[in-house]
């Protein structure tokens, strides 16, 4: 049996196949989230991110799905960011140059990404870890048919692992060990998403919005309570010298009653006093509570006016900035998701069920289409403007900035109908051969324009030599500063420097077919003209 490695080189063992890693921790699944969100202060938020550095985790990443469970805006804003990618077209491309076998393997390869199960909740979880810096989905495979493929991707929660105390870099499973479990080969899509730059356990965005959420939360519960006494006046209650504190506690008891149901009893010889009533505003509360959502709204989405308007500053123009910013990000995350499902789904599903890669220069890849497609109609004007005044475009470039893939062979393309030729009628080749003329040519076409149009074909190629040589005269005339009769005068004599060797043998060409046509019987019209 021939061995099969991953992707860095190291060996399959097909009993790792049969059954996902995490059936032999058995302590993972009965773990629960601790919700340090919880009473969160700033202390216990710098003791959670440092704790993380050192390789501990489980609390930061317990707090970044609280994060995202109880801020509907930083719920919301990651709910874009994540799902913009569901819309944008996938494809698996062969490596440039590829051959037939390449090409071949690479459509199969798509064939099998076809097939995989929710792919698009394959690709929400994987963009979880935009958030957390990582996410991990389990993979358990099965055999359908003769092919080997994914049955289930099942989405691991973050603090089911740990890394490794060498580099702080590695991700491993946790088992109790001090540096958990290596994660198998070919048993998990562990997607790693630099947000920004640094160890794995700082490179989560979360790590940038978790301090707006602290002072945003702060904010809304300050707002509660002062919501709560806005309005309300302040109320004193007196009693006397000999009260004790049973008289003391009915007394506030009433006060409290007072405040919220208007109405209470008090006992005889005790009596409250009403002041004016409480003053203030909301509107610091809710200033720290829109700065602190647009911190959020910048770090996740690179601006705010994709997000909400604020009446003032949120003009068109500045919209369509923001929104250049957020393609900047969908096409950074689809590169770095894409070269993720390259290694950890690709890669796979071909060894699998193909054999293995020699050189992984030439594994088809994982791609997004996030390419903006140019304006059509202006380049269609444009184009045919600059092929004629001699620009060289090459087919594949033009292709690519318009978004028009290239046509594979056998497949059907559109072409242009002539003018002189009726709604729904076939298109007239640009090789008409003497052989469609001689059946009857171009449906409902000129059979004469056939003839003049193949003999216009590349008519650039046999005129250069002459061209070359006319130019090159010309340029000398100018220089000795000829006059226009003078140069007239001498071109008989610049027949001899001419090539007209692929001019006379097209020309001869276009005129055997003209016979040929003529004493084939065919006509150039319906008139027979």
């Amino acid at each position: 049996m021939v061995a099969i490695k991953d992707w860095f080189g190291k060996l399959i063992k097909r009993g790792d196949l049969e059954k996902p890693q995490t059936a032999d921790v058995i302590g993972l699944h009965r773990q629960f989230a601790t919700h340090p969100s919880r009473g969160l202060t700033p202390a216990s938020l710098a003791e959670i991110m440092q704790q993380a550095e050192l390789g501990y985790i489980i609390a930061q990443h317990d707090l970044f799905a609280d994060m995202e469970e109880k801020d509907a805006h930083i719920y919301a804003e990651m709910a874009k960011r994540k799902r913009a990618l569901l819309g944008v077209e996938w494809d698996i491309v062969p490596p440039k140059n590829a051959s037939a076998t390449e090409r071949k393997l690479a459509g199969y390869a798509k064939e099998l990404m076809q097939d995989v199960p929710n792919f698009e909740d394959v690709i929400l979880d994987a963009l979880d870890g935009i958030g957390h810096g990582f996410s991990c989905q389990e993979i358990e495979w099965q055999r359908l048919g003769n092919e080997i493929m994914p049955g289930r991707l099942i989405h691991r929660p973050q603090g089911w692992f740990q890394t490794d105390r060498a580099t702080r870099s590695e991700l491993r499973l946790r088992d109790n060990s001090p540096d958990g479990q290596e994660l198998w080969p070919f048993g998990w899509i562990t997607h790693v998403h630099k947000a920004k730059s640094g160890y794995l356990s700082r490179a989560g965005l979360h790590r940038v919005l978790a301090w707006p959420y602290l002072f945003k939360a702060y904010s809304v519960g300050d707002l509660a309570e002062f919501l709560e006494i806005y309005g309300l006046p302040l109320r004193i209650g007196k009693y006397g010298s000999g009260a004790g504190e049973p008289e003391k506690a009915k007394l506030l008891e009433a006060l409290v009653s007072i405040g919220h149901n208007a109405a209470g009893i008090i006992p005889e010889g005790m009596s409250i006093e009403f002041q004016e009533a409480a003053k203030g505003s909301h509107t610091p509360f809710e200033a720290m509570i829109a700065w602190c959502e647009r911190s959020q709204s910048k770090a996740i989405l690179g601006g705010t006016l994709t997000s909400q308007a604020d009446g003032k500053s949120s003009t068109n123009a500045l919209g369509n900035v923001h929104n250049e910013v957020r393609l900047d990000i969908l096409q950074a995350d689809a590169t770095q998701l894409a070269g993720t499902f390259t290694r950890d789904l690709v890669y796979p599903l071909l060894v699998l069920n193909k054999g293995g890669i020699n050189d992984l220069r030439r594994c088809p890849k994982f791609v997004f289409n996030t390419q903006q497609g140019e304006d059509i109609s202006v380049w269609s004007d444009a184009l045919p403007k600059l092929v004629g005044v001699g620009f060289r475009i090459k087919e594949e470039w033009a292709a690519e900035k318009l978004g028009i893939p290239q046509p594979e062979e056998g497949d059907r393309v559109l072409s242009v109908v002539p003018v002189n030729q009726p709604s729904g009628a076939p298109a007239v080749a640009a090789n008409t051969s003497i052989a469609t003329l001689s059946q009857g040519g171009s449906p409902g076409g000129d059979h004469l324009d056939d003839l003049v149009n193949e003999a216009l074909r590349d008519w650039e190629a046999p005129m250069q030599p002459i061209m070359d040589v006319l130019q090159a005269e010309m340029n000398t005339a100018a220089t000795n500063g000829e006059t226009a009769e003078q140069f007239i005068a001498r071109l008989p004599g610049l027949l001899g420097k001419m090539d007209m060797d692929a001019l006379t043998e097209r020309l001869t060409k276009t005129a055997f077919t003209a016979r040929i046509a003529g004493e084939a019987g065919i006509q150039s019209d319906d008139d027979g003209r």
